[in-house]
């Protein structure tokens, strides 16, 4: 990494480079004291976190909703990557972030995001791919209730959370077992198997349960 990213090296690593940067440019970013390598800033568009190319000097800036994450662009300077970060975590409008940051990709879903709605690009992007399961996913998404929860696909099942900017949201797994059975975890519980008749009033109450 010294070739490549000497400023970071000498401020002993990433976390300590961003907070040293941040602080010349009167930034506030975030990033905790005790984060010298890592740095992961909540805000309220997601969690930002930054990664570093192993193959040039880059900044790849990401952004993490639970169970999901995108890369919103990429930058050599890291300056402009604290600038970034900041503006993110200040909320700045992203029309404004985008006239400001050449750099960054900002796409649908996170504008979507920006306002709200993650969970309708969610499903669309999941709709309209070619690979996953497909037939549990337009099941899950033609009830009403169902296609309000934000949808992510872990190993061939579908986790649907109630809220995708809290990872301890209620939530359930899905996967399909095939001619019409199905098996339902919620955490801290056991697999339960049930029937296509009762799926969609199983996953109702899961996710309806203490609310």
């Amino acid at each position: 990494m010294g070739d490549l990213y000497p400023d970071v090296v000498a401020s002993g690593g990433l976390g300590a480079a961003v907070r040293e940067a941040a602080r010349w440019r009167g930034r506030d970013v975030g990033v905790p004291d005790w984060a010298t390598e890592d740095v992961t800033v909540e805000t309220t568009r997601g969690y930002v976190s930054v990664d570093p190319s192993d193959e040039e000097r880059l900044f790849r800036v990401r952004v993490h909703i639970p169970g999901f994450a995108w890369e919103i662009g990429a930058t050599d300077d890291l300056g402009l990557l604290v600038d970034v970060i900041a503006a993110w975590r200040d909320g700045v409008p992203l029309d404004v972030l985008a006239e400001e940051f050449a750099f960054l990709e900002l796409e649908e879903f996170a504008g979507a995001l920006d306002r709200g709605e993650p969970t309708a690009a969610q499903w669309t992007d999941l709709l309209s791919s070619d690979s996953g399961p497909g037939d549990l996913l337009r099941r899950l998404h033609s009830d009403e209730v169902l296609r309000n929860m934000f949808p992510t696909v872990t190993h061939g099942a579908v986790r649907l959370r109630v809220d995708p900017l809290n990872r301890a949201s209620r939530q359930v797994l899905v996967h399909d077992l095939r001619e019409g059975r199905y098996e339902v975890l919620r955490p801290g519980t056991a697999w339960a198997e049930v029937s296509a008749e009762d799926l969609v009033p199983h996953l109702r109450a899961a996710l309806d349960e203490d609310r």
